[in-house]
């Protein structure tokens, strides 16, 4: 099928759209599950990766409206989940090392992301092919270092006109002006883009609120809710071809 619109700018998401977070967050968690001896809190990683994850959500959330700050973020993600085992807040007071444990967490986790960094299947392919007929802009609620290392040993940041990561424009995803950000650096008008994204609350509802049009990258394994919808909707990264 072919679009019945023409776009003058394509926006991407980039974590689990483009890049494979997923997968790097994953390997990263299990390594620092062994060398922090989490089985001491957890009896599986599975447990622990769970508990981590839920929580996880919940602080990018709270952070892309600006709830919470980065530092937290960092920190908490890895604190929280310890301490709930442990029976609640109060053991802070009783073990402040754990507080220098997540820290250091943090900073290993970082780095074994970058580490542990690969493309999706097709990611490659469809940007070369997107890059070849419209101007691409990067649009990341990820932070500044990582999300530039990544794109650099990508292959891929040369195809990019323009990246924009919300710690650097002080706007997140799904707060409309990041995606008006986007807009002016293209010189083009809200109904000439399209966002193409895997999350919903994030690049979906945020392009929506921008009044952009939408293709969401959504993978079978992924949950549709009810009431969700976009412009265009795929299940694979070689379906957006079909469409732009």
């Amino acid at each position: 099928m072919s679009s019945k619109k023409m776009y003058k700018a394509v926006f991407l998401d980039w974590d689990d759209t483009l890049g494979d977070w997923c997968q790097a967050a994953c390997h990263s968690q299990k390594d620092i599950y062994g060398k922090y001896r989490l089985s001491e809190f957890f009896p599986t990683f599975e447990a622990y990766y769970a508990a981590y994850e839920t929580h996880n959500v919940d602080l990018w959330r709270q952070y892309s409206v600006g709830q919470i700050t980065r530092s937290f973020l960092h920190r908490d993600r890895f604190l929280w989940p310890m301490v709930q085992q442990l029976g609640g807040m109060e053991i802070l007071f009783q073990s402040p090392k754990l507080i220098d444990m997540a820290d250091r967490m943090g900073a290993d986790f970082l780095e074994l992301t970058n580490r542990y960094f690969t493309l999706l299947p097709g990611a490659k392919e469809l940007v070369e092919y997107l890059a070849a007929r419209y101007p691409l802009t990067i649009i990341s609620n990820g932070f500044v270092e990582v999300q530039y290392y990544k794109l650099a040993h990508s292959g891929l940041q040369s195809r990019f006109q323009h990246i924009l990561i919300s710690e650097e424009v002080g706007i997140n995803k799904p707060m409309p002006g990041i995606f008006e950000q986007a807009l002016k650096c293209n010189g083009v008008n809200k109904d000439e883009a399209i966002m193409i994204g895997d999350s919903y609350y994030s690049d979906i509802s945020g392009a929506q609120n921008a009044g952009i049009d939408q293709l969401w990258v959504r993978f079978p394994d992924r949950v549709k809710n009810e009431g969700e919808h976009a412009t265009y909707e795929v299940e694979s990264l070689a379906q957006v071809m079909d469409i732009l």
